[in-house]
């Protein structure tokens, strides 16, 4: 897809060039997939000690030190220990999907990584006297393919909760399915925002339209909406209601035990270094050094020295995850839904269209600071006619108090009506029970069937 059918960019950086692609010898390509693949599992196991070291000690606890050195192999004791226990399938279940509805769910985790570039494709590095570059592959629909293989490892969750013939597992593959269509929207609108301004969808052409500027700088709010859609699509706190123990046990995974119920965790894992490393590649420059570095060593973007620049920022992300877990508390489902449809998916639609104007507005030839005032003056009329309609709003609820307005009476409702208690909604109040005579304190009950303060009276009065 050329750079004139996304809005006309005329950048030289983000003309697409895959033709370092595809040219290698069968034992090459098989010894890269295997790269991929090592890398993800060792990120894996690195990211578990890591979480439990850093969570820790944030909690003032030790953490892992018994296995390895500082208690590193505690994510590999862990592995063995699950392999090594039984492995149960309820009766009710229904056998062949319990069975591989984990597979289904890790290992499209993997593949994200065919087209993640660790390293400039027009800089190749030499393995066994083969000179290749640092990335598996690459697609004109690189990101497009992330979010397909993204979107099936959702199917591995709902097939886990609706085969395990149980009613937990099943409200958590639900809430999974919910989750997934309502932050895969938000995350399409903010890739999209990214082709508009380089151009592109392939992954390596991309990295390469940051050579300037990355673009979590150029696109913020395309970065920030990345961010919140990348922790619910992984389904990691605050956003891991599928899986709450508060409420639904366990959720998805309620009947999985051994080794089925180690790749639904591996398959969260993989997923957090994926999304990850995807972040890093459409906004954090991918595998280019950081500015104060690039400025002053020209060598730092050549060799092997970019895995090194992209192996470190998939790290901070990683720890930014880990930081919201030991940090923010579960979110209520409503608010998580709510979040996602009305808060998300409307900003990341406005900022794509103030994206589209821009990029037109310069393939125009405006000039910048125009283009800066023209959607500030914008998006300053839509806050005052915001603010204005609330304003408006909020004095007719003033004057009609008995429609549902602010002075309306709040409404009165059976907590029992049901059948089973509930708690009240904002504004509704309970109705007042009678209060009940204590067990303990007992009324005494003379033997003319009269109470016994009645009786003393009596007898006062006839003395």
């Amino acid at each position: 897809m050329s750079a004139s059918v996304l809005g006309g960019t005329q950048l030289a950086a983000t003309t697409e060039n895959l033709s370092f692609f595809g040219n290698d010898v069968w034992w090459l390509i098989l010894l890269k997939a295997v790269f991929c693949f090592a890398f993800a599992m060792l990120t894996v196991l690195f990211s578990i000690v890591w979480e439990r070291k850093v969570v820790a000690w944030m909690q003032l606890r030790i953490g892992p030190n018994r296995h390895g050195p500082w208690g590193m192999l505690q994510s590999l004791a862990d592995g063995v220990k699950l392999m090594l226990k039984e492995d149960i399938t309820v009766k009710r279940a229904d056998k062949v999907v319990f069975i591989l509805a984990p597979i289904v769910a890790a290992i499209p985790a993997f593949m994200a990584f065919a087209v993640v570039p660790f390293g400039p494709a027009d800089n190749e590095v030499s393995i066994f006297g083969q000179r290749t570059a640092l990335q598996l592959t690459d697609l004109p629909i690189g990101l497009l393919y992330i979010l397909a293989t993204a979107s099936v490892g959702i199917y591995g969750i709902v097939l886990a909760g609706w085969s395990s013939g149980s009613t937990y597992p099943l409200l958590g593959g639900l809430r999974a399915s919910a989750q997934m269509i309502s932050y895969e929207i938000a995350m399409g609108l903010s890739f999209a925002a990214v082709f508009l301004y380089s151009g592109s969808m392939s992954t390596s052409t991309i990295v390469g339209a940051q050579h300037n500027r990355w673009y979590v700088i150029l696109l913020p709010v395309s970065f920030l909406v990345y961010i919140c859609t990348m922790i619910g699509e992984t389904n990691r706190a605050p956003f891991d209601m599928p899986e709450s123990e508060g409420d639904l046990v366990g959720g998805f995974n309620t009947e999985y035990s051994s080794i089925k119920f180690a790749l639904f965790m591996l398959a969260e894992y993989v997923n957090m270094v994926t999304v990850s490393a995807v972040a890093t590649t459409i906004f954090l420059g991918g595998w280019r050094a950081p500015w104060p570095i690039s400025t002053f060593w020209e060598g730092a973007n050549h060799g092997w020295w970019p895995m090194l620049w992209f192996v470190v920022k998939v790290q901070l992300l990683l720890f930014f995850f880990i930081w919201l877990r030991g940090t923010l508390p579960r979110v209520r489902y409503d608010q998580l839904m709510k979040l996602g449809w009305k808060v998300l998916i409307p900003i990341s639609m406005v900022w794509l269209m103030l994206v589209a104007a821009v990029r037109a507005m310069r393939n125009e030839g405006y000039d910048f600071s125009k283009i800066v005032l023209y959607i500030a003056g914008a998006v300053l009329v839509l806050l005052l006619i915001s603010l204005l309609a609330d304003l408006l709003r909020d004095r007719e609820d003033k004057k009609k108090p008995g429609e549902g307005g602010l002075l309306a009476p709040p409404d009165r409702f059976d907590p029992m009506a049901g059948g089973y208690p509930v708690p009240p909604l904002p504004g509704q109040q309970v109705q007042r029970v009678p209060r009940r005579p204590s067990r303990a304190e007992p009324q005494l009950v003379g033997a003319s069937g009269q109470d016994a303060p009645e009786q003393e009276k009596q007898e006062d009065g006839d003395a």
